[in-house]
């Protein structure tokens, strides 16, 4: 049973910065993406950002220029880079994997941008 376990939330004021960080405990194989969703209260479970096995990567609107998602193929690790932080970028953020056919998910690490 492989888990995904984020790290790296928490409480940053308007115009931070902060890393999240999501391991594998097993090995993975056959991913095709990996990626960084995040929910807020009363809301969807919304992609932020995803990175291919070729490096490619894509990113919702709301956070272009901000954020930058990157990964360790070895260590089947990803992470995501945050800066100029925004009130609206508060919500849980969840590690996602999507390899042969099937989704794995993290237990969410929480992120708070307020003064």
């Amino acid at each position: 049973q492989v888990r995904l376990v984020e790290s790296g939330g928490g409480l940053v004021q308007p115009g931070g910065s902060l890393r999240l960080s999501c391991a594998a405990s097993g090995t993975i194989y056959g991913i095709d993406h990996m990626a960084w969703y995040r929910q807020a209260p009363g809301k969807q479970r919304d992609l932020v950002a995803r990175i291919f096995g070729t490096g490619s990567t894509d990113y919702a609107d709301s956070v272009k220029g901000r954020f930058a998602i990157s990964r360790n193929n070895a260590r089947n690790s990803v992470f995501l880079q945050m800066n100029d932080l925004k009130p609206e970028d508060t919500a849980v953020y969840y590690c996602h994997v999507w390899s042969r056919g099937r989704a794995h998910w993290g237990q969410g690490t929480q992120v708070t941008v307020s003064s």
